[in-house]
């Protein structure tokens, strides 16, 4: 296997857990992030440590979720793009780009473009999807999308690794090659197997899960790279809805896919997730009642030092 991209050694260092943050960190439901603000949280992430800056890819405005908010996102790629602009060392990182929606060859050539301009600093997480009315409106089958995902995978895959620049049978590239393999990791099941999973990505993302789950979880991940990836122990990806509160001696509870909690509860908790063998932790701060900024400042200086 190639070498990766500085994103992979950035965001997975073995033996500890990494933090990152999901984009836009605030806004209004149904409205577009303001651009002025998520930069400038964007360069204060940055200068504070925090490993990566998420984004997901919501190509319909179709409400979601318990609260049923619709989401108006802009593109992942470009949004990224603006982010790398104003940052110098953060990764950034798609959760999850729907694949079987997108013509492969633009994915790549996107990723491509965006590994390039923001000097290696690209993480390239995919999912199948999982709205009807979006597969309806692309014309696409909801019902196929397994099948769609590993082929758009394979195209996608061989786009992004280093090799030669010649083209066989007509296979032209859309871009030369990058200098070193950008990752590629699967967000959610994306309807594949966990052994598929652990033979083709370099890692896999979920969601938060009460600890218990989560541990067994992570077991079933180790045991399907011991199938098919003998030898490798690729990462563990999780977020985290965080409802950071004002007292720092709060005790944690249970949100929706979260914590609602005190720095030192927090700091627990995660200890406890690198000992499970979480690699990478991406909070959502976008539900909580605090300033972001603030939130943001705690993190970085009482809460990252000690990862």
């Amino acid at each position: 296997m190639s070498a990766f991209n500085p994103a992979y050694a950035h965001v997975f260092v073995p033996g500890r857990l990494t933090v990152g943050l999901m984009t836009p960190m605030q806004g209004e439901p149904g409205l577009p992030a303001d651009i002025d603000t998520a930069l400038r949280q964007a360069r204060l992430a940055d200068e504070l440590g925090f490993a990566a800056l998420w984004t997901r890819d919501v190509p319909l405005m179709i409400p979601q979720g318990s609260a049923n908010e619709t989401a108006a996102l802009d593109d992942p790629f470009l949004w990224l793009s603006a982010l790398a602009g104003v940052t110098r060392r953060v990764v950034l990182a798609t959760g999850a780009i729907v694949l079987p929606l997108r013509h492969p060859l633009h994915v790549a050539k996107s990723a491509l473009s965006l590994d390039r301009i923001s000097g290696g600093r690209l993480l390239l997480g995919v999912g199948s999807g999982d709205r009807p009315e979006e597969f309806s409106r692309f014309g696409l089958d909801l019902e196929t999308r397994d099948v769609a995902f590993r082929a758009h995978w394979e195209v996608v895959r061989a786009a992004l690794e280093p090799g030669p620049v010649a083209a066989e049978d007509g296979q032209y590239r859309v871009l030369p090659p990058p200098q070193s393999r950008i990752p590629m990791i699967a967000v959610g099941s994306a309807r594949q197997s966990l052994q598929w999973i652990a033979e083709h990505a370099d890692g896999w993302a979920s969601y938060h899960r009460e600890e218990d789950r989560q541990k067994g979880r992570i077991a079933l991940w180790h045991m399907a790279q011991d199938q098919r990836s003998p030898g490798q122990r690729k990462p563990f990806i999780q977020s985290v809805q965080l409802d950071l509160l004002d007292d720092p001696a709060a005790p944690a509870e249970a949100i929706e896919l979260g914590l609602r909690t005190g720095r030192h509860a927090l700091a627990g908790y995660l200890d406890r997730m690198r000992e499970l063998g979480v690699a990478h932790i991406l909070f959502n701060l976008s539900r909580g009642a605090r300033p972001v900024d603030d939130v943001l400042r705690e993190l970085g200086t009482d809460i990252l030092p000690q990862l």
